[in-house]
Formats: C-alpha cells, structure tokens, sequence
C-alpha cells in the first residue's frame, strides 16, 4: 500500500535541507550591490545628524522649548491641552461673531458709498 504518511513529509523535509556554508564576511561572495552606495550613505548619515532638520530653521527658542514640553506630556495631558485649545479656538469664534455683529450694526463695515 505504500510508505506511511509521516515518513514521506520526514523524507520530503529532509530533501529541502541545504548544508552549503554561506561566509557573509568574504566581499567576494557578497559584493557590494552598487558600488559606493556604502560610502554615499556614510556620508548621508553624517551631514543629517549634523544639521538641524529644515522645518526647525525658522523655530525661535520659544517655540522649541513648547515642542520639548508637548512632547514631555502623557497622552492624556497632551488629550487635555488639544481639549483647551479647541475650547479656546470655539471661544475666539464666539467672540469674533459678536464683534462683526456689532460693527454691523454699528455701520462699520460697509463700503463708502462713491
């Protein structure tokens, strides 16, 4: 009737086994895939950690220290502080409503008349 299930995927397993011994470290085996890329990304690396990104060149000191300190809070103060400055910005509209209100009824706004 045949070999056991078992030893035909034991047999099959075995079959896929490679003993050939792959030495990363010889450059020959392993060259380099496109020469000087290695170099080039040395080089990279070294100018970035360098120089300060270029979204942060027009940063003063003031607004690095408010990145540092929002960056320092946990996700729930930082929930907090993003819930007070959607309060803030609803309360800004409240308060710009009123006032074009009032300069509407105040005839402020309209354009003189030629």
């Amino acid at each position: 009737i045949g070999t056991p299930r078992g030893t035909r995927v034991q047999n099959f397993e075995s079959s896929l086994l490679s003993f050939e011994n792959l030495d990363r470290a010889s450059p020959d085996l392993w060259p380099e895939q496109l020469p000087g890329v290695v170099e080039f990304a040395a080089s990279c690396k070294n100018s970035i950690t360098n120089s300060p990104p270029k979204w942060m060149a027009d940063l003063e000191n003031e607004d690095i220290e408010m990145l540092k300190e929002l960056g320092s809070l946990t996700t729930a103060n930082l929930m907090e502080k993003v819930k007070g400055l959607q309060n803030l910005a609803y309360q800004l509209g409240l308060e710009e409503s009123r006032e074009m209100t009032r300069g509407k009824f105040l005839n402020i706004l309209e354009r003189p008349k030629k």
